[in-house]
């Protein structure tokens, strides 16, 4: 394989990983705007069910993500 296709495919993985990252970002402040409750206070206070919410998109989120980048890499 040569050096140019390896280094093309980790700027592509690090480029996806930046932009997975940056939609968490902007999933996690869409879902505290749409929430009638401050989401940071609530998981400060140790709110189980709110954390398991958060996780949820975050790990919805990222493997949306990452099919869009894995098929844009094929």
């Amino acid at each position: 394989m040569e050096f140019t296709i390896m280094l093309l495919n980790f700027v592509y993985a690090v480029g996806g990983a930046v932009l997975a990252l940056l939609f968490m970002i902007v999933g996690y402040r869409f879902f505290d705007k749409i929430t009638p409750f401050d989401t940071s206070k609530e998981l400060g206070g140790g709110n189980v069910a709110v954390g398991v919410v958060i996780g949820a998109i975050f790990v919805g989120l990222g493997i949306a993500i990452g099919l869009v980048i894995g098929m844009g890499l094929n």
